[in-house]
């Protein structure tokens, strides 16, 4: 069970290398990026997905799609070099590798049901304001944003040292998020050629 926690929330990872930060109102900053959240029905975006591992000095690249659709669906579907898609739709969480699906109800574990709720938040910022869940820091970068979530719930804190989102100054809208792991190892992932509330096929989200 921790591996698939950990896999999920692996979905969601990003590190910048070199930043020049600036402070900023962070509650003028928070509000902008909620009420362009709720504006938001659907997103559609390509993904690269790089994984850095400190021990084996080496990295490892993916690429995929990914759906979202307002408040409860997300498909993360990686396309290269090998085929895994993760959904989730309500209450419900779907993995399928090759001919293999599974299907968990998030209900069922209130670990499971907070990663899911997370990340759902990160997609489009919502977590900014999730002050049971993380502490925040805001700062600009150029047209960035960069928001550092630290973690406050035990487990949460026993995997990764902080979270950034990178948000985009002008639309508000997420195009990096940034996961800190506690062994020192970091996954990059690149959100690409985004669209905004284009009609998404249902099926996208079928559980099965």
């Amino acid at each position: 069970m921790r591996k698939i926690l950990f896999l999920f929330l692996a979905l969601l990872m990003l590190c910048p290398d070199n930043v020049r930060a600036q402070r900023v109102n962070e509650a003028a900053v928070k509000r902008q990026i909620a009420q362009a959240a709720a504006k938001v029905r659907t997103l559609q975006c390509d993904f690269v997905q790089t994984k850095y591992v400190k021990m084996l000095n080496d990295k490892m690249v993916a690429s995929g799609k990914m759906y979202y659709q307002k408040s409860d669906c997300l498909r993360w579907q990686y396309t290269a070099p090998y085929s895994y898609t993760f959904i989730i739709n309500g209450p419900r969480v779907n993995i399928r590798r090759g001919q293999r699906s599974d299907v968990i109800n998030v209900n069922q574990s209130k670990m499971f049901k907070e990663i899911a709720r997370i990340m759902m938040n990160s997609v489009v910022g919502k977590n900014l304001n999730d002050s049971k869940d993380f502490r925040t820091t805001i700062t600009a970068d150029g047209a960035n944003y960069l928001a550092t979530l630290y973690p406050l719930r035990k487990q949460m804190k026993g995997m990764f040292s902080s979270i950034v989102l990178h948000i985009n100054s002008r639309q508000s809208m997420v195009t990096q998020v940034d996961l800190h792991e506690k062994n020192g190892d970091r996954t990059v992932i690149q959100l690409r050629n985004t669209t905004i509330n284009r009609p998404i096929n249902a099926q996208i989200f079928n559980i099965r």
